[in-house]
């Protein structure tokens, strides 16, 4: 387990197998704001702090199955 007050600014997300998905904007309540500049569409997406498996280093791994939202 995880403390959700590890994750920070700048930080990279990837999904399980270690691929790169975008960069931590800000941690918003439960949900982290990923940065516009990272996505396809030039949107902020949101991803639940829920669907974080673990912290390693300055990078934020997703749960195995976790929805990745569209345009990232």
């Amino acid at each position: 387990m995880f403390e959700k007050m590890r994750i920070n600014e700048h930080m990279e997300v990837a999904d399980c197998n270690g691929r790169h998905l975008g960069t931590v904007d800000e941690v918003e309540d439960d949900t982290i704001k990923l940065t516009r500049s990272d996505s396809s569409d030039g949107l902020h997406h949101f991803i639940p702090v829920d669907q974080v498996d673990k912290i390693d280093d300055n990078r934020v791994y997703l749960k195995e199955g976790a929805r990745i939202p569209e345009g990232v």
